[in-house]
């Protein structure tokens, strides 16, 4: 990154962040960017009204930036956006002087300067910041002002040691964000320590890595292997639970379409075999025509006479009729009738 920016072309006065979308921000003592306007005395409102390009205001935010999160990068665009042309330079404290005052980090020095280089609003990084400001690092640097969230700072000592900087005029507070610190991260992973050391055991980090006694461990594996069970259930469940679905919306498919389908079949039986159905009149017409072949044609009602012989008187005329006879029910009546159809032809004769 030196490389980088020494081969930049140099800029009359002060240095822009004319790379800040395409580089990381210069470190403060590895830059060639250097104020060379005459830096006269500012006030706040002379800031706010605006200054000339070759001469932006300096501002100064200092902090830890352990764990760099959203809540740091809201403080630092508030001071970068305090004043229309402004140059923010961003102080970070080394581990000696963080371990002394404040406690413990997780990240080191060397990954929290480099957290600070790759956030937009930071023009340049100071390293090793000193934990209370004096006039040799002011006058050194060409501060203008220092942009802190306006809560007290007791440390080293002091009831505030940004009380000084006040008084002088220099500061110009910021808003933190809540809900959201370092500490706070902290506490969640202590909170769940189970829960992320299980994790890493399960991602292949070793007891040894994660500080974790020999029986710890077998319980956090064995916890795991619950939960792959428990997981395994679920989506059995889950799976079962998608078929019994499946199976409900298939049965009333195939519900509603043999509603349709009886309907259909109902409606259809109607038509041929309900009261004027097709089937009736068809029936009636064979009915019919089976009536008419079976009944015989009837016979004229007067024959003519015969001629007979002079001898013999004139035979009455008869009118031959359909005689509906029934069958005999025994052999004894058919031989009766037979005599009887004998004996009127006798007596014609």
């Amino acid at each position: 990154m030196s490389a980088t920016v020494l081969s930049m072309p140099f800029l009359p006065a002060e240095c822009p962040r004319v790379w800040t979308l395409t580089a990381p921000a210069p470190f403060a003592d590895e830059t060639s960017c250097q104020c060379q306007a005459p830096h006269e005395k500012l006030t706040i409102a002379q800031a706010r009204l605006g200054t000339p390009v070759d001469r932006p205001v300096r501002v100064y935010a200092d902090g830890i930036f352990d764990l760099f999160h959203s809540g740091h990068a809201r403080a630092l665009m508030q001071a970068k956006t305090l004043f229309p042309n402004s140059y923010l330079l961003v102080g970070v404290c080394s581990d000696d002087l963080t371990h002394k005052f404040k406690g413990f980090t997780v990240m080191n020095e060397a990954e929290r300067y480099e957290a600070l280089r790759h956030c937009r609003y930071v023009d340049e990084v100071i390293r090793d910041a000193p934990w209370t400001l004096t006039p040799e690092f002011l006058e050194k640097h060409k501060i203008d002002f220092v942009a802190h969230d306006d809560i007290p700072y007791s440390s080293a000592g002091s009831d505030d040691v940004y009380k000084h900087i006040k008084e002088a005029g220099m500061f110009v507070p910021t808003q933190r964000t809540e809900g959201i610190s370092t500490s706070d991260i902290i506490t969640r992973i202590v909170r769940d320590y189970d829960v992320y050391a299980r994790r890493n055991l399960q991602r292949g980090y070793t007891a040894k890595e994660l500080n974790v006694s020999f029986i710890n461990e077998k319980k956090y594996r064995f916890q795991n292997q619950v939960d792959k069970m428990k997981e395994k259930v679920k989506n059995v469940e889950e799976r079962s639970k998608e078929f019994v679905n499946r199976v409900e919306e298939k049965s009333h498919d195939l519900i509603q379409k043999w509603e349709e389908k009886s309907r259909e079949f109902i409606g259809n039986f109607l038509e041929l075999f309900g009261p004027d159905g097709a089937w009736k009149q068809m029936f009636q017409e064979r009915s019919s025509r089976m009536l008419q072949a079976l009944s015989p044609k009837q016979s004229p009602m007067s024959s003519p006479t015969r001629s007979r012989s002079p001898s013999r008187s004139p035979s009455p005329t008869f009118a031959w009729l359909p005689i509906k006879t029934s069958p005999p029910s025994s052999p004894k009546a058919a031989s009766a009738s037979i005599s009887s159809l004998s004996e009127v032809d006798e007596d014609e004769k």
